[in-house]
């Protein structure tokens, strides 16, 4: 099945990252997942809240779609976020805290902050793509500062799956195949195919346990893949460069 995109039902979209794109971030990167980008910072910050004092850290992550990112302007959520940020917001923190150790973080705070750019499908994926890497650029300078003596990152990865209908099913989804699909699922999971954060439903119909579970074993085919992608740019900027 070609897409309008010219891709293979199972194939992904192109993924860029540019590191260190912001200069004063403890980590950064801009993602591009085909037409999707995504701007993400990483900040480390001293202090937890209330509710994670103790022997650990904590890590909170903000997610916003700016103002021209969408076909029409996107007024900024200045008073209170809408209830779809929410949902992301709070997906985006369960999916890094369960890849970050935060027992070897402790009295520490890390701060994801995703904004799209633009958007064409996948924005949530895209954010934890470049959020990981972001991440891992954060926590690299820990290591060679000397802040940090055991790495706490698992690798994982993110990808969207669709069920088209009929049995088809299309990976990575631009934002007209979401909108046209029967269901969608955001599949993110460790290199080694453990699962942290499963993310999708029916769009008007229940979904067949079978297409369910095909969704979910193709997302986890391409995981690995997608680790590899990013770890071949993350290319850590040099101490001091990007202060």
């Amino acid at each position: 099945m070609k897409r309008k995109d010219g891709r293979s039902a199972h194939e992904l979209r192109p993924l860029k990252l540019q590191m260190g794109y912001v200069q004063y971030a403890e980590g950064s990167a801009l993602v591009e997942l085909g037409q999707t980008r995504v701007l993400v910072n990483v900040s480390i910050t001293e202090g937890v809240p209330r509710h994670a004092s103790g022997k650990q850290g904590w890590l909170m992550a903000e997610y916003n779609l700016l103002p021209r990112s969408t076909q029409e302007r996107k007024e900024r959520e200045r008073q209170k976020i809408s209830g779809r940020t929410a949902e992301i917001q709070r997906f985006l923190g369960r999916a890094f805290r369960a890849a970050l150790d935060l027992r070897l973080l402790p009295g520490k705070t890390v701060v994801v902050d995703a904004d799209v750019i633009q958007a064409d499908g996948g924005t949530r994926v895209a954010s934890l793509l470049g959020g990981y890497a972001a991440l891992h650029m954060a926590l690299d300078r820990l290591v060679r500062q000397g802040k940090l003596d055991e790495w706490p990152l698992t690798e994982f990865a993110a990808v969207s799956v669709g069920w088209m209908g009929n049995g088809s099913l299309l990976l990575d989804l631009t934002r007209l195949e979401d909108e046209n699909a029967w269901a969608d699922l955001t599949v993110v999971a460790t290199r080694n195919g453990d699962i942290i954060e499963l993310h999708g439903a029916g769009e008007g119909r229940p979904v067949p346990r079978s297409t369910y579970q095909a969704m979910l074993e193709l997302g986890l085919e391409r995981i690995p893949e997608l680790v590899r992608r990013v770890h071949a740019q993350l290319n850590p900027t040099p101490e001091g460069q990007n202060r």
